[in-house]
Order: C-alpha cells, then sequence, then structure tokens
C-alpha cells in the first residue's frame, strides 16, 4: 500500500529512493510506465520508489482563472499508484515561495537534502523551478554533478498522441469515457455526496442517488455505464448526467447514479462512482413510459457491457 506523506512529514523510510516528480492526476498508463522504470531501478539500488506531487496544482497560485479540472483527488491517487507498485506518495505543499525556487535550489532542496534519492525517473518534457527554467538536460547535469541516477523515460503513445492528463480531460469533457478510460488504464472515478432529489426516477421504478459537492471533473452530459462502490463493493450502474428534458426543459447538469442489484439507503453518504464506458446522448421522450422503455434497455446494455469486462483486473 502507498503510504501518502506531507513533505513536512518525510521519514527515512521514503529516503535513498528513486523519485519520479508530476502531477499524477489520474495516475494513467504514461505514469504508471515511469513507476515501472523507477521500480526497476529502485529494486537495483535497495530503495523505494517515491512519487513526489504538488498539490494544489502549480497553476491555482500562478494562474488561478486556468487551473484544470482535477482528474483525482490526493487519495485516489494513493489507491492508484499502490496498484502499480509504489511505495511512498510525497506531497508537495504548492506555495509562491517553493514556486519561486531556481531550478538549482529545486533539486538541492527536494531531491538532495530532503528525499536524498538515489535514482530519478522522468519524463523528456520535464519542467522544474521558477517560470519552468530547468529542463530535462538540466536535471541530467545537477544529477551527474550529484552522482544521482537518472533515467529519461519516452513517452507513452496512443494512436500516435501522447497520453496525458490534459489530453485525458478533453475526452472526458467531450464524453468519450471510453476513450479515457483506455489512456488511463482503469475507470474514471468521481466522488460526491448524495442529496434529495425530486424522486421522479423512483416514482416510475429506477430510484437514483444524486450528487452533490464533486470535486473532480464530471464527464459531459449523457448516460454511461460503470459501478459505484458501497462499503467497498462495486455494484453495476446507470449514470445519467445532465438535464431530464422529459419532465422539463432546465438545463441542470446534475448527476444521477442508478445502482443495479442495490436497495439500501445512501442519503448523505460519501458515493464513489467509476465511469467504465458512454451508453447514449441525453434525449427526450414524449411520455413517461417511453422512457422507462428506453431505461430498461440503458441498463441491459450496461450489464452486458459490464459482463464483458468483470473478470479482468484492469483496463488496458
Amino acid at each position: 500500500m502507498t503510504k501518502i506523506l506531507p513533505l513536512a512529514e518525510v521519514t527515512d523510510a521514503a529516503r535513498g529512493g528513486v523519485i519520479s516528480i508530476g502531477n499524477f492526476d489520474g495516475v494513467h498508463r504514461g505514469h504508471a510506465a515511469l513507476i515501472r522504470q523507477a521500480r526497476e531501478m529502485a529494486d537495483r539500488l535497495a530503495g523505494p520508489v517515491v512519487a513526489v506531487v504538488l498539490d494544489p496544482h502549480p497553476a491555482a497560485i500562478l494562474r488561478p482563472d486556468r487551473v484544470p479540472a482535477k482528474l483525482s483527488w490526493i487519495e485516489r491517487r494513493g489507491e492508484l499508484l499502490s496498484q502499480i507498485d509504489t511505495d511512498f506518495l510525497v506531497v508537495v505543499p504548492t506555495s509562491q515561495a517553493f514556486l519561486n525556487l531556481s531550478a538549482h535550489e529545486f533539486f538541492e532542496s527536494l531531491v538532495r537534502t530532503t528525499l536524498r534519492a538515489q535514482g530519478v525517473v522522468e519524463g523528456p518534457n520535464f519542467f522544474f523551478g521558477r517560470g519552468r527554467e530547468g529542463t530535462i538536460q538540466t536535471l541530467q547535469s545537477l544529477c551527474d554533478e550529484s552522482r544521482i541516477e537518472l533515467r529519461v523515460a519516452p513517452s507513452s503513445i496512443d494512436n500516435e498522441a501522447l497520453i496525458s492528463s490534459t489530453r485525458i480531460r478533453q475526452q472526458i469533457e467531450c464524453g468519450k469515457i471510453d476513450t479515457a478510460v483506455h489512456m488511463l488504464g482503469h475507470p474514471h472515478q468521481i466522488r460526491g455526496r448524495v442529496v434529495r432529489g425530486d424522486g421522479r426516477g423512483a416514482s416510475i421504478g429506477f430510484p437514483t442517488a444524486n450528487l452533490s459537492e464533486i470535486d473532480v471533473l464530471v464527464p459531459a452530459p449523457g448516460v454511461y455505464g460503470g459501478y459505484a462502490i458501497i462499503e467497498q463493493t462495486r455494484y453495476p450502474a446507470a449514470i445519467h448526467i445532465g438535464p431530464n428534458p422529459t419532465f422539463n426543459n432546465q438545463p441542470q447538469h446534475k448527476v444521477e447514479v442508478h445502482v443495479l442489484d442495490y436497495t439500501g439507503d445512501l442519503y448523505q453518504q460519501t458515493l464513489l462512482v467509476d465511469f467504465v464506458t458512454r451508453v447514449r446522448d441525453i434525449a427526450r421522450f414524449e411520455s413517461p413510459q417511453a422512457l422507462v422503455a428506453q431505461l430498461q434497455l440503458d441498463i441491459e446494455s450496461v450489464r452486458s457491457f459490464l459482463a464483458k469486462i468483470e473478470n479482468k483486473t484492469n483496463f488496458n
């Protein structure tokens, strides 16, 4: 299990290893490729694998009007990093003072003094220090001077394009969840508090958990298939995002989760929801009966798709 440590609480157990510094938002297949190389080096050097993230995203300080929506929260990143054999996730609190460090100061403070790294693994487009002045060439020089091993891992490519958190966000924002899941290597997960809705779903035989306070990127309006995680058990789920045009034309961006095979009360609980596939666009139906017929088809589609993947341990 990956142990999450604030920078100020780093212990000797997290020192002397192989580090990879990045945002690790979503912990996608490109991140996994970096960690695999870090694991190989760490086993040879007899040290831990340490992922390092800055939280919040530096843009929150440098460009607060252009902060990218999060794909994952810190605990979720720790969970995903555990699945790819990472020992520690060190969280650096982002501040203006930290962002003002020169590339040399950044390296001396974080890589050498605090983490005492034996090795570093980064992609070719890694930048660090004030104004992103430090490049991978800068890092190579600093590592050489300090006798720290550096491995520059090749970028991960999918369909002739770079796998990146930015590209995954774009796919999710367009509702292309299947493409996003392929690049992530796992479902896109959101979390939210269950609140009272208008009860319309229950009135037609399809009760839903209505989510609020969602703190990560929500897919574009549509109907999706996935899972709801309740007390560490995964239940198939059909997820509706957007308005309910059959009943009204108000442009509400609601997130409603119809949990299959579950009858308990989820009110006020925090619900985790995994998005796996897109089923269809939002549509207006001429009657509640027509909507019910379509919902039954949606559920059949969700069950059929999930049945094909339920024996898989990941989505690579």
